[in-house]
């Protein structure tokens, strides 16, 4: 919703973008080593930009 992160991550996979984001939640409000705004920014990073060849 913010930078498409999990919905990629979702499309990828071919899973429903708000279970990909509740998983994701419950997974970052559970683990205290590493926290789970962190690893959302470096995906925002390091994941390529959608294209209209993305789509095809």
């Amino acid at each position: 919703m913010i930078a498409g992160v999990m919905g990629g991550i979702a499309e990828y996979a071919g899973w429903s973008p708000t279970w990909v984001r509740l998983l994701f939640v419950i997974i970052s409000s559970l683990s205290a080593a590493v926290p789970g705004i962190l690893i959302y920014i470096v995906l925002w990073i390091v994941m390529p930009k959608a294209t209209n060849q993305s789509y095809q």
